[in-house]
C-alpha cells in the first residue's frame, strides 16, 4: 500500500509487516485510484488506505457474488476491467471492495481468469482439471503437514497407523541413518522438513530422531547390516543341517581311520555360557611309562563336504562372529553347538593331537589323527582353577596338566616367548543392559592357551616334515628396548605397552615361518575348525590323498582373508558402541589410570590403562605425560549414537 509519494517515486508498504520499498510512480499499477487533490509530496494519512487483515478478510467476496459472477461471464463471454468486476461482484467499488476483489483475483481462486488487468470466465472443461490439481495439492500440502508434526512432536509411532508416504519416509531416513544413502538423495520436501527441524547435518541426529519414533534399535550395527551375518541362514542351508544332524550316527567314509579314545578321561574347559565347544584336553600315561597330552579338537569335515552349501557359506563368513550380545556362528547352531561340539558324555568325531615333552618342555615325540571322544564332564574355568588348586587324589589329571603345560610355557619363554598376560574388560549386554566383565588370567585359562599354542605347534611340526602347505602364522623379529629401560618402567601394563610398540602385525603364508611372539619356530592356528574357517582347511589339509597346492591354498586363504577382516571391523564396532553405552550410565565417575603412551601428541590424545576397567583406551591427556604416570579419568562426552566417546585425564 502507498504509504506518501515523493516527487516521481512512491514508498510502499509491503504486505502487513514493517518492510518498505521505494519504487517509480510508473512501476505501479494502483486498484484504487488517489483521492482527488492529492499531490506530491502531501502525505495521505490514513484515509483511504487504513487497511489490514480483518478489514481485508471481512470484504472478501461471498461465495454467492462470485458464483453468480462465474455464470454471468461465462454465458455472456464478457472481460471486464477491475472496476467494472468489483461493480458486479459488491454492487460498488469502495477501496476495500477493489483490494478484496483483487486480492482473491490473484489468490488461488480458479474460477477466472486474471490477465492485463481484464477478468474472464474460465469454461467449465477448464475447472475440472483445476480442480482435481487443487485437491492433489491440498492433499500434497496435509501430508506434508502431517509428516512435519509427525516429525516435531519425536514421539512413539505405530507404524500401522502410518500412510503408505510416511512408511516410505521413514524406510528412506533409516537408509539415511545407516550410511546407504546420503541426505542430497533425500526428495526436496523431506529435506526442507528436516531442515527446519534442525536435522540435516548428522546421520546421528537422525538416529536420535529416529530412535524417539521407535524406528531404530539404538544399538543396531551399521556396519552389519547388508553383509552374510545379518541374513542368518536360508532355509535350504538349515534343512541341510537338519539333514546332517540326522545322519552323524551314520558310517561315513573318514570314519574306518579312527582310533576310539572314548575311555579316557577327557574334559572340556570353557566359560560357562559357551555352546560351541570345539576342544578337550586328556593326559595318559603311556605303556612305555611317558606322560602324554591329548587336546582333542571338534571334527566338522566329517560332515561338511568341500564345496557344499554349507561350506560356501561358512567360507563366506570366514569365521563365527562375536558380539556383545553373543556369537553369530559360521555353521547353524543345530551343528555348531551340536553334533560338531564334544559335548559331555556324547561320542564325538574329532581330531586329536598328542605331544610328549623333554624335561625342558621341548618336543620329544608328537602326532595328529583323528579318533572318537567321549569328554567325561565339562568345566568352567573357575570350576578347572578350583581341581587345579586342590588336585584330589582322586582327580590329579588337570593339575599334572598344568604342570606340564606350564612347562612347555617356560620353555617358550626361554625361545623368547613373550608373556604379558593382564585381566582384559569387556562390555556385554545381558538382558539389555550393558555390562562389565573382566576375565583374570587364571591357571585355567593360561592352561587352556598353552594347549591350544601346543597343538597349533605339533601341526606346524608335521607339516614341515610332510612338506605340506598349510596357512602358518608367523611374526617378524622385533628390536625390544634394552632390559635396563624396560625394568626401568613400572610392571604390567606399562612395561607391556612398551614391548608391543616394537612388534610388528603377525602374517599369513603358506610356508612355515618363525613367530617371535610366540617364540616358536612354526605355527598355526588349528584348534577352532567350528569357529573359524582357517581351522577347517588345516584339518583339510591333513586328511587329503591329494592336498592343495600353495598357490591354491594361498588363493582360498586370501578369499576368506576379507570376510575375516569384515568381521574383525564389525566386532570391534559393536565393542566401541557397548563401551559408550556403558559410560554413559557412568557419567560423573571418575577412575584411576596410568599413562602408557602417547597416540597423537599434537592433539594432545594418548593411551591409558584402566586397571578397575582392565582397558586400555584413548583419552585427551596433560601435555608432557610419561609412561607410568598416574591420572585421573572422567568422560568429557559421550553419545552411543553418534558413535562418540571423549575421555579426559588430569593428574591425579
Amino acid at each position: 500500500m502507498v504509504e506518501s509519494i515523493q516527487g516521481s517515486k512512491v514508498r510502499l508498504r509491503v504486505g502487513f509487516d514493517a518492510k518498505q520499498q521505494v519504487v517509480p510512480q510508473r512501476q505501479l499499477e494502483l486498484i484504487c485510484p488517489l483521492p482527488a487533490g492529492t499531490s506530491p509530496p502531501q502525505r495521505l494519512g490514513a484515509f483511504p488506505w487504513a487497511l489490514n487483515r480483518e478489514v481485508l478478510s471481512a470484504a472478501k467476496p461471498r461465495p454467492s457474488a462470485w458464483g453468480s459472477a462465474w455464470l454471468l461471464l461465462q454465458e455472456t463471454g464478457d472481460s471486464l476491467d477491475l472496476q467494472e468486476f468489483c461493480d458486479l461482484v459488491y454492487g460498488s467499488t469502495e477501496p476495500i471492495q477493489l483490494s478484496a476483489c483483487w486480492l482473491a483475483l490473484v489468490g488461488e481462486q480458479q474460477w477466472f481468469r486474471w490477465k492485463q488487468g481484464c477478468v474472464q470466465a474460465r469454461r467449465l472443461e477448464e475447472l475440472k482439471p483445476l480442480r482435481r490439481e487443487r485437491r492433489r495439492q491440498a492433499i500434497a500440502e496435509a501430508a506434508e503437514r502431517q509428516w512435519h508434526l509427525l516429525l516435531k512432536q519425536r514421539q512413539p509411532i505405530e507404524t500401522s497407523s502410518c500412510s503408505a508416504l510416511q512408511l516410505e519416509r521413514l524406510e528412506l531416513l533409516k537408509q539415511v541413518a545407516s550410511g546407504r544413502l546420503e541426505l542430497e538423495q533425500l526428495p526436496e520436501g523431506m529435506r526442507q522438513s528436516l531442515s527446519q527441524l534442525h536435522l540435516s547435518q548428522e546421520r546421528s541426529q537422525l538416529r536420535h530422531l529416529l530412535v524417539d519414533l521407535g524406528q531404530w534399535d539404538p544399538h543396531q550395527l551399521v556396519s552389519l547390516e547388508g553383509t552374510v551375518w545379518s541374513s542368518g541362514f536360508s532355509e535350504d542351508l538349515l534343512q541341510e543341517a537338519e539333514r546332517l544332524e540326522q545322519e552323524a550316527n551314520q558310517d561315513q567314509p573318514s570314519d574306518a581311520g579312527r582310533v576310539d579314545l572314548t575311555s579316557q578321561r577327557c574334559v572340556t574347559i570353557d566359560d560357562a555360557d559357551t555352546r560351541d565347544i570345539d576342544d578337550g584336553l586328556a593326559i595318559e600315561t603311556t605303556a612305555a611309562g611317558t606322560t602324554r597330552i591329548w587336546i582333542h579338537i571338534a571334527d566338522p569335515g566329517r560332515l561338511i563336504e568341500a564345496g557344499s552349501p554349507l561350506d560356501l557359506e561358512a567360507r563366506k563368513r570366514g569365521s563365527s562372529l562375536y558380539l556383545a550380545k553373543g556369537n553369530v556362528p559360521m555353521f547353524p547352531d543345530n551343528l555348531s553347538t551340536g553334533v560338531f561340539s564334544l559335548r559331555a558324555g556324547q561320542r564325538t568325531a574329532a581330531w586329536s593331537t598328542w605331544a610328549e615333552l623333554n624335561d625342558d618342555g621341548s618336543l620329544a615325540a608328537f602326532g595328529v589323527q583323528r579318533s572318537w571322544v567321549k569328554p567325561i564332564y565339562r568345566l568352567s574355568y573357575e570350576d578347572a582353577d578350583e581341581l587345579i588348586e586342590l588336585a584330589p587324589p582322586q582327580d590329579r589329571d588337570l593339575a599334572d596338566l598344568e604342570a606340564l603345560l606350564g612347562r612347555r610355557r617356560s620353555w617358550r619363554v626361554a625361545q623368547g616367548a613373550l608373556q604379558m598376560d593382564l585381566p582384559e574388560g569387556r562390555i556385554r549386554c545381558r538382558d539389555g543392559q550393558a555390562q562389565l566383565e573382566v576375565t583374570e588370567p587364571s591357571s585355567s585359562r593360561q592352561m587352556v592357551a598353552e594347549a591350544m599354542i601346543l597343538a597349533g605347534a605339533v601341526t606346524a611340526e608335521l607339516a614341515k616334515k610332510r612338506e605340506l602347505p598349510l596357512p602358518f602364522r608367523s611374526q617378524l623379529p622385533a628390536e625390544l628396548p634394552p632390559k635396563a629401560e624396560l625394568e626401568a618402567l613400572p610392571d604390567g601394563a606399562v612395561r607391556f605397552g612398551a614391548i608391543k610398540r616394537c612388534l610388528s602385525r603377525g602374517l599369513m603364508g603358506t610356508k612355515p615361518a618363525a613367530h617371535f611372539s610366540l617364540g616358536l619356530p612354526a605355527y598355526v592356528q588349528a584348534t577352532s575348525p567350528i569357529r573359524r574357517y582357517g581351522d577347517l582347511l588345516v584339518q583339510r589339509q591333513l586328511a587329503a590323498e591329494l592336498p592343495l597346492s600353495e598357490e591354491q591354498l594361498q588363493e582360498l586363504v586370501n578369499e576368506i582373508d576379507g570376510a575375516i577382516r569384515e568381521g574383525i571391523g564389525i566386532a570391534r564396532e559393536d565393542q566401541r558402541h557397548w563401551q559408550q553405552v556403558w559410560f554413559e550410565a557412568q557419567k560423573g565417575q571418575q577412575w584411576r589410570a596410568q599413562f602408557l603412551r602417547w597416540l597423537r601428541p599434537q592433539d594432545n590424545l594418548g593411551l591409558v590403562r584402566i586397571d578397575e576397567l582392565a582397558m586400555d583406551l584413548a583419552a585427551e591427556c596433560p601435555s608432557g605425560s610419561e609412561p607410568g604416570d598416574a591420572l585421573l579419568l572422567r568422560v568429557q562426552a559421550v553419545d552411543s549414537l553418534r558413535d562418540q566417546l571423549r575421555l579426559s585425564a588430569s593428574s591425579s
